[in-house]
């Protein structure tokens, strides 16, 4: 029986001045290193990718890519630790660690909802301050009213998360050096767990 491969990690990539930026697959580093797009790296995971052979001389080729990769050029210019994520249940129920946050239950991802604070019926909008995780029995007994409205207190606040934070919500599969290097740029008063 032969062993289980598992697919390599996703590396992250960042800025040249050190802010993150996204995951890109091995394939993506490796035309960033190719074509010599990669300033600096760090961490302390590395890994070898094999190509083809060279006709001429017989030898494989290979890129060896580390965790973590800052990408020189205008390929970045622009993009801001501080920009708005984009907002999805996975990511929102991960930001609110599963957590009802009316009846501060915590439950599995098929029983949470995203609920919407001011309700959309009423002018609320679909934006990381307007929604927070509840259970399906909180926000149909929410229903289309306000926390006020309904009688029921909302346990936490919502709050958008940083490029950092979301880079951590959106990938489960963070190395160890990967986190540490989130880690340092999430706010200390966030509800994202950056234990590795």
């Amino acid at each position: 029986m032969s062993p289980v491969r598992t697919a390599p990690p996703l590396i992250l990539t960042l800025d040249m001045h050190g802010v993150p930026h996204r995951w890109v697959t091995w394939q993506h580093a490796c035309f960033y290193y190719a074509k010599d797009l990669v300033a600096w790296d760090a961490g302390d995971h590395r890994f070898t990718f094999h190509g083809g052979l060279n006709r001429r001389t017989g030898c494989r080729s290979s890129i060896t890519a580390n965790s973590i990769i800052a990408i020189r050029g205008k390929a970045l210019a622009g993009k801001s630790l501080f920009q708005v994520p984009p907002l999805d249940n996975r990511e929102l129920f991960h930001r609110d660690r599963h957590i009802c946050a009316y009846c501060g239950a915590e439950q599995s991802t098929v029983r949470l909802t995203r609920d919407h604070v001011l309700p959309v019926s009423q002018g609320g909008r679909d934006l990381w301050m307007n929604v927070v995780t509840a259970c399906r029995n909180c926000n149909q007994r929410k229903s289309g009213r306000t926390p006020e409205q309904a009688g029921m207190e909302l346990l936490y606040a919502p709050y958008v998360p940083n490029k950092a934070e979301y880079l951590i919500l959106c990938n489960r599969q963070i190395l160890a050096d990967q986190m540490d290097f989130l880690a340092r740029h999430v706010p200390t008063a966030s509800r994202v767990k950056t234990a590795a």
